[in-house]
């Protein structure tokens, strides 16, 4: 039976982003809540790495977010021909 409950806080922006993308694959937020705590008992500890990102990864994230140093592509084909370059 199901009688536990969860209150937690969150950015407004980053429950949207998520919630839109349980959405897409059908899944609620409270059945991903049940999913990750399920995995937490499973595997004995939190089902993926958690890290902080070394300096070079974390100024590349940051400008990404920003919009700096993006390249776009038609197609994954496109992208590949051109690392050959």
């Amino acid at each position: 039976m199901k009688t536990a409950v969860i209150h937690a806080r969150i950015e407004p922006s980053t429950k949207r982003k998520a919630e839109g993308i349980l959405h897409k694959v059908g899944i609620t937020p409270t059945e991903a809540i049940r999913i990750f705590y399920r995995q937490i008992t499973l595997r004995g500890g939190i089902p993926f790495a958690v890290e902080i990102p070394n300096h070079l990864t974390a100024t590349t994230l940051e400008k990404s977010r920003r919009g700096e140093g993006i390249t776009e592509f038609d197609s994954v084909n496109e992208m590949f021909e051109s690392w050959e370059k």
